[in-house]
């Protein structure tokens, strides 16, 4: 089997064969489309004798792939790039010391970050005219400078099981880059917590209220916590953009979280709220690939409901081992994310086990 190259019915296989210890039921797996599916891009540039070329390379050989589209990318990428190539090409400043692209796509508005190895601002006046030619949104970088022409901000509309709700983020922000799987993940999380008697939502890694927003309907109150400063930032916005008023965000990792809630450490952060009067029947996590550590571990173990959104299989399979003494699988699914690579994502929902 290439595990380069993974139709799903393959990883579906070996997730079974995984997680067989932990759960017996029947997956449910939502398959992505084999096509321009992925809203997010980084590319290289290759310098040849005479331009520029779009160009990936293997991690592990090292080989130069050099390429003029991406059939996974969404179509506006697509598109873009065969726009982009040719002015920079043509344009001496543009193509001096270029060397990366980043795309950024939602449903309906795209940017592009383009990446040097000089200071952007000596050609700030050529760059301004790519944006205005190419009708473009346009973020230039080098070390320690960002130029921005057009906007660096993007806006999503994401249809949830017949609502709509609204995000706005940018190219520095962690997002889902399939909103098509984006959407069945959002879907499944609140048809698994319908028939739940529910209080409030503990949510940690809540990013830009990707799903803080749809799940803050159904809960009295939400604690939502991120690291991030600018994701905190997107995610006070999108409350505002949604009119949603019962989700506290916090500025904390994971480890301050728990402190905070086992009393250990007071902090400055939290001095508007009063963690006593949270009264949590869930709480969902959405950790980095690395998974969940011990101390969060055990702070999942005390509530009755857990929902954990996984990025990498084999690091859940980790954290079942101790989330399994406490609560059984309910449900689990299965979400390609990256359709047509090893990497799968994970949804389990996790009910605390009765004496």
């Amino acid at each position: 089997m290439n595990l380069n190259l993974l139709e799903f019915k393959d990883k579906i296989s070996l997730a079974k064969e995984l997680f067989t210890p932990f759960f017996k039921g029947e997956f449910e797996c939502f398959a992505s489309p084999l096509k321009h599916f992925r809203t997010r891009a980084e590319l290289s540039f290759y310098h040849d004798e005479k331009n520029l070329n779009y160009a990936m390379f293997d991690k592990n050989t090292k080989k130069k792939y050099c390429l003029e589209s991406l059939e996974f990318a969404d179509i506006k990428i697509n598109d873009l790039m065969k726009r982009l190539l040719k002015p920079l090409n043509e344009n001496t400043n543009l193509k001096e010391k270029l060397f990366g692209v980043e795309f950024l796509a939602t449903k309906k508005e795209l940017s592009v970050t383009l990446l040097y190895h000089k200071n952007v601002d000596l050609i700030s006046k050529d760059l301004a005219n790519l944006s205005k030619n190419l009708n473009l949104n346009l973020i230039a970088r080098s070390r320690g400078k960002k130029l921005v022409f057009g906007k660096e901000n993007l806006l999503q509309e994401l249809e949830i099981l017949g609502d709509f709700f609204f995000y706005e983020f940018n190219n520095d922000c962690f997002i889902q880059p399939n909103t098509f799987i984006n959407e069945k993940m959002i879907s499944w999380v609140l048809q698994g917590i319908k028939e739940d008697k529910k209080a409030d939502l503990l949510e940690l890694y809540c990013g830009y209220g990707n799903f803080t927003l749809p799940l803050a309907r159904h809960f009295n109150k939400v604690l939502a916590t991120e690291i991030s400063k600018e994701n905190i930032r997107f995610a006070l916005k999108n409350c505002e953009l949604n009119s949603i008023s019962n989700i506290n965000f916090a500025r904390l990792s994971s480890a301050e979280l728990c402190e905070a809630l086992e009393k250990k450490r007071e902090f400055k952060r939290l001095k508007h709220l009063n963690l006593d009067e949270f009264d949590f029947s869930h709480i969902l996590v959405d950790p980095p690939r690395i998974g969940l550590d011990e101390q969060v571990l055990r702070l999942a173990s005390r509530y009755e409901n857990i929902v954990y959104i996984s990025c990498n299989p084999q690091s859940l399979k980790e954290n079942l081992k101790t989330l399994s003494k406490s609560h059984k699988i309910a449900k689990f699914a299965l979400f390609d994310q990256f359709a047509l690579t090893p990497h799968l994502e994970c949804g389990v929902f996790l009910r605390k086990i009765t004496q």
